[in-house]
């Protein structure tokens, strides 16, 4: 290979020549090297630090590949050395996440592990960069699902809840929740979340029901917390309210319709809602918008039409032209688009986004409706009446007195705060006042009392216990008086409004996880819930502590199979995280999940993970590498030397986290395996360490047990990678170095894509020289019989095909390719020359020939010119 350019030694190739003595001289034997290729391994080493000592991780020098059933040895590692506690020793400014806290019910799915991955990124990268980090775990007692779940458990054993008392049946749940709630706590932890666990909570714990009273106290006072006579959408069977649908853009807080469907999953073609010309109850809002709920925003008409019957439920009804004759007709009538949501096959389409089958879409979509805190009500074209998904039943609007909080000012607090820029996303405005009783029997009682004898709508005691109540009432209505509390619940959001607070402390604000730990800095969740959770505890938040609970809020995207579509039970392309832990590892599940880009759906395949699966053994084989090739542990000076070695390429990577560990790998084989000078290897040592020790922790947050066995592995490891410090960032840059290692690489792809297109066997070795042998001068005869390569400015080659290349054989075979080409190239011609195919064949058919017998012709011509230049070489070698 003949270079034309000058190549000066880098200056940091010399700066190790204090090393020159110290090499281990079983590295670079000259006497037992059998090959240039060929390097003598050292002999068994001491690099094991007390953990490894105690068998928690293994070193590459003795595993083949990277053991996923030691993730579980590791994660327990961590947990016991206290490494997930925040530690205030290096000072800082706190880093803090509030888990959102998954249903007691729930059980691990692919939504679980973004969050997962998503928030011990965060947590662990600001816990490297010295900031005292906390990330607070906890589950949610999840009401209306926990207490479906432990009644169908008792109706299996024949008993049925009313027949039970209320203490009896929450009895029975907690019994539920401490044999069967854990289980999704610990398939997180499986996912190798750096929580402290030892701040773990549960909604109903002694802590947070204090504080959910507290609160429901200090809004009643001031005139926030209200009952009232109301409509509601009425589950008979759970005999619980749930919520409306459609509010009405731009209106106050009072201003929203109620909507009635057997289809929820055509909601996403709805484009109008209409009421009868002459309802008063609506005539206000003909002409305005309504929002459609699950569509993130989108704004459709209020229209007014004869068809619709007003005294029949609740007088409004949704208008979807793509479902529903009615509806088309209307549609037509009043120039309406119309939307179809649904394939051929019966599933939903691009347009509603779920790629479910459709009966299986409606019952996913109201399971969403009723865990975002809506609910819709089904109105079948014959009965028109609305069903519940949780119980089946019929839903029917009933006037209840039910409990509220008024929202108006409470959003207020919370757009100013947007205004001075104290919070990045908020909703415009809260839809209407908040129902926040739920008639069951789970969940945090109302602390609302009653008097026996007393209208309940008028007098009633709020305390913050029984004792309280009593004591209030007895003031009031003298010594013989007796009280009852109010018989239903809070809704679950209730308590988790006040989740980034409450599990600091409050309302105890004297706390020192309060003090020091709140606000919390991000909020990371699904953008689902934006409107329903994270309003809510932003508002509460201004309101109980006077800030912000957070400063920023990530959203992140749905998981979705390799097509795009929803996972679904339905359509069997649900991916199982636990299973595709024990397949792939957890490393490679968390680095697929974090490749997404913040707040887009991912679309997760086999291929991904397995590509990344490969990626963990690579970085394995690195560390093998490596460990075969530094110094003994007793070197003290050499490995002085080492530590203290920089370079320019890696600051660049630590300052972008973009570039592949590989190209360091790679690039210093040639000089290990056929070193000239100790100066050299010993400085490739160094290099390797230096940059791979940084790449460990660069990947770390993103696939923490492969890297910290990696890391343990390491010679002089004093600490676990989780706790060591982040690289520093803004270091000393060569230039000109970089400059000439990225001139190296552009001339290592020319030539390997030279190699490729003259089809030179690769591990075919170039006649003469050595590999990096660079002759500063050419013949003229040598360039004739060269490939001319052009890598990057100033910088050209010339690859000798005499000498890899049988260019008589290869003239043949390259003869008789082009001669199959023109062949094939005739063929599209005779076609495209015939006015009957031209004429009369589809359009898209004739495009197709034509695309065709361009790329043919184009590869005709390239063949052509490599015949020519491989013609002129034999004519030149002869």
């Amino acid at each position: 290979m003949i270079i034309q350019t000058a190549f000066s030694a880098p200056s940091l190739w010399s700066s190790c020549s204090a090393y020159r003595f110290n090499l281990n001289p079983l590295l670079f034997s000259k006497t037992r090297r059998r090959s240039p290729w060929h390097f003598t391994r050292l002999s068994s080493r001491l690099f094991a630090v007390a953990a490894s000592a105690n068998g928690t991780f293994t070193s590459p020098e003795i595993a083949k590949s990277f053991d996923f059933t030691s993730e579980e040895r590791i994660y327990n590692w961590w947990d016991s050395q206290g490494y997930f506690k925040p530690n205030f020793d290096r000072g800082g400014d706190p880093f803090v996440i509030s888990m959102p806290p998954p249903n007691v019910t729930g059980s691990l799915h692919m939504g679980h592990a973004m969050f997962v991955t998503l928030e011990d990124i965060m947590v662990r990268y600001n816990r490297m960069k010295g900031r005292p980090t906390l990330w607070i775990p906890g589950t949610d007692h999840a009401g209306i699902a926990t207490q479906l779940v432990v009644e169908r458990m008792l109706a299996s054993e024949g008993i049925k809840r009313v027949e039970m008392s209320r203490d009896d049946f929450t009895k029975r749940v907690w019994e539920w929740k401490e044999k069967y709630g854990g289980t999704i706590t610990n398939q997180i932890k499986r996912l190798g979340a750096s929580c402290d666990w030892s701040r773990e909570h549960f909604t109903l714990d002694v802590q947070l029901s204090g504080a959910v009273i507290e609160a429901f106290v200090r809004l009643h006072d001031k005139g926030l917390i209200y009952q009232g006579t109301y409509m509601v959408n009425w589950s008979p069977s759970l005999q619980t309210a749930v919520s409306d649908l459609y509010r009405v853009a731009g209106g106050s807080s009072s201003d929203y319709l109620t909507i009635a469907t057997t289809r929820p999953e055509t909601l996403f073609g709805d484009v109008a809602v209409a009421v009868h010309p002459k309802d008063g109850r609506y005539s206000k809002y003909i002409g305005k918008m309504a929002i459609v709920p699950m569509t993130y925003g989108r704004h459709v008409p209020i229209i007014a039409d004869m068809l619709v019957d007003k005294d029949f439920g609740t007088g409004v009804l949704k208008i979807s032209p793509g479902h529903d004759h009615n509806d088309y007709n209307i549609a037509k009538k009043l120039g309406l688009p119309i939307l179809n949501v649904m394939n051929k096959d019966g599933t939903l389409n691009n347009v509603a986004g779920l790629g479910l089958d459709r009966f299986e879409a409606r019952k996913k979509l109201w399971s969403d409706l009723e865990e975002t805190g809506l609910a819709v009500k089904k109105e079948p074209h014959t009965l028109r009446v609305p069903r519940s998904q949780r119980g089946g039943e019929v839903i029917e609007p009933l006037v209840s007195r039910q409990w509220f909080v008024t929202m108006e000012p409470l959003a207020d607090n919370a757009l100013q705060a947007v205004e001075k820029g104290d919070i990045k996303i908020i909703p415009e405005r809260f839809e209407k006042d908040w129902c926040i009783s739920r008639q069951l029997w789970w969940g945090h009682r109302i602390p609302v009392w009653y008097i026996e004898g007393k209208d309940n709508e008028e007098e009633y005691i709020v305390a913050r216990n029984a004792d309280e109540a009593l004591k209030k009432a007895q003031e009031k209505y003298g010594k013989a008086v007796k009280i009852y509390q109010d018989p239903d619940v809070l809704d679950t959001w209730f308590s988790s409004a006040l989740w980034p607070f409450s599990t600091l402390g409050w309302p105890d604000v004297s706390s020192e996880d309060f003090k020091q730990l709140y606000p919390t800095t991000v909020l990371e969740t699904g953008h689902d819930i934006l409107f329903f959770w994270v309003a809510r505890m932003i508002m509460m938040g201004i309101e109980f502590t006077g800030r912000v609970p957070f400063s920023y809020v990530y959203l992140h995207g749905l998981i979705r199979d390799s097509q795009g579509r929803k996972m679904s039970k339905t359509l069997g392309n649900v991916i199982d995280p636990l299973d595709t832990i024990k397949e792939f590892g957890t490393d490679a599940l968390r680095f697929t999940l974090a490749l997404g880009t913040a707040g887009q759906d991912l679309n997760l395949s086999t291929e991904r993970l397995t590509s990344n699966k490969a990626f963990t053994n690579k970085l394995w084989n690195a560390g093998k590498f490596i460990l075969q090739n530094l110094p003994s542990q007793d070197e003290t000076s050499v490995w002085e030397n080492i530590h203290s070695f920089q370079i320019s390429k890696l600051h660049l990577l630590v300052d972008a986290v973009t570039v592949s560990y590989d190209k360091y790998i790679e690039a210093s084989k040639a000089r290990l395996y056929n070193n000239s000078g100790d100066s050299a290897a010993c400085v490739t040592q160094a290099v390797l360490l230096y940059v791979f020790q940084n790449i460990l922790k660069i990947l770390h947050p993103f696939m923490p047990f492969v890297t910290e066995e990696l890391w343990q592995a390491l010679p002089n490891r004093k600490e676990a990678l989780m706790v060591s410090s982040w690289p520093q960032v803004s270091l000393p840059r060569d230039s000109n170095s970089i400059k000439k290692f990225e001139n190296l690489q552009a001339l290592t792809r020319s030539i390997r894509n030279a190699r490729a297109e003259y089809s030179v066997e690769p591990a075919k070795p170039r006649k003469g020289g050595s590999s990096s042998s660079i002759p500063a001068r050419f013949t003229e005869r040598n360039a004739e019989q060269s490939v001319h390569l052009v890598a990057g400015e100033g910088l050209e080659a010339y690859l000798p095909l005499a000498d890899m290349v049988d260019v008589t054989a290869e003239v043949d075979r390259l003869t008789k390719r082009l001669s199959k080409m023109q062949a094939e190239y005739e063929g599209y011609a005779t076609r495209l020359s015939s006015p009957k195919f031209v004429e009369k064949a589809p359009e898209d058919i004739v495009s197709s020939v034509r695309e065709k017998a361009a790329e043919v012709e184009e590869k005709i011509n390239l063949t052509k010119n490599r015949l020519s230049f491989l013609k002129s070489t034999v004519l030149v070698s002869e």
